[in-house]
């Protein structure tokens, strides 16, 4: 049964979210730890080196979760080079050993912000001053395709409805739609395939 999750994720404001996240998403017999690094270039800068040190002695009943934002980039290229990371240091992927895995890679798309837009009620029950329909309207109906950056369009909104008129601060709005954000609701497909990974790697067992 794996017992413990080590979670790699680009920057501070994804580490807030899932702090209040995942303690309803892990079951309480699970640990997990958050390592936040200084934006998505630092992650992918030093992703073979941490790699590498967790293959030297990574327990069978722990898992790997990296996660960064898609942002502009070809989502299967990127993909594609954190897979070929883990590979040259011998850590076995949910994409190449599904059966049997150590380490999953998730893409936020295209940003964490998209998850927000997902679950729409969690950001109203935090935001009352925002509008109920967004998600109706066609720029926010796929939360994973709304053009123009998700955080800017966030923001945008918020600020249009009286909140944060000053800028938006990432890791309060992060901590706080992180404790109350519903993974059974969010429309995400980005989000739903991260939450899956998780609920996979918590409920199977060692990997040897």
């Amino acid at each position: 049964m794996t017992r413990h999750l080590e979670i790699l994720v680009e920057e501070p404001s994804m580490e807030a979210f899932l702090r209040g996240l995942l303690p309803r998403l892990v079951p309480s017999d699970r640990t997990f730890e958050i390592y936040p690094f200084q934006g998505k270039q630092d992650l992918l800068d030093k992703l073979e080196g941490r790699l590498r040190g967790y293959a030297a002695w990574l327990p069978s009943d722990w898992r790997i979760v990296v996660v960064v934002d898609r942002d502009d980039d070809d989502c299967r290229q990127l993909k594609q080079r954190m897979e070929q990371i883990a590979s040259r240091v011998r850590l076995r992927t949910r994409s190449c050993s599904p059966s049997c895995w150590q380490l999953v890679n998730r893409i936020a798309i295209e940003e964490l912000e998209a998850w927000y837009f997902g679950d729409w009620e969690a950001v109203r029950a935090a935001y009352p001053r925002v509008p109920q329909r967004v998600p109706n309207q066609q720029r926010y109906r796929n939360p994973d395709a709304i053009a123009g950056g998700t955080w800017e369009a966030f923001e945008q909104l918020l600020q249009r409805y009286g909140h944060f008129k000053g800028g938006l601060p990432k890791i309060e709005v992060a901590r706080t739609l992180g404790a109350t954000f519903d993974p059974s609701r969010c429309r995400s497909r980005s989000f739903a395939c991260f939450r899956d990974a998780v609920l996979e790697a918590v409920q199977t067992g060692d990997c040897t």
